[in-house]
């Protein structure tokens, strides 16, 4: 389950094999959520307000690298 990358309280995380569609583990201390990484739908759980803005925005700027990643660890 590799870190896809550090914020100052989340991570964001992909898990190796994981089911359709493509998608990230956005996970902080108290709360967990499911992003599609194609449109940014959160699939499962939730992203408090203070999180959700960064998280989204690096999620959208990295799609491509993102989606290679899925692929790869599938």
């Amino acid at each position: 389950m590799p870190v896809l990358q550090r914020f100052g309280g989340f991570v964001i995380r992909m898990y190796f094999e994981d089911h359709n569609p493509p998608h990230v583990h956005v996970v902080g201390p108290d709360f967990e959520a499911r992003v599609a990484v194609g449109d940014l739908a959160i699939l499962e759980g939730e992203i408090p307000s203070k999180f959700s803005r960064e998280a989204l925005d690096w999620i959208a700027a990295n799609k491509a690298p993102l989606l290679v990643e899925w692929e790869e660890m599938r």
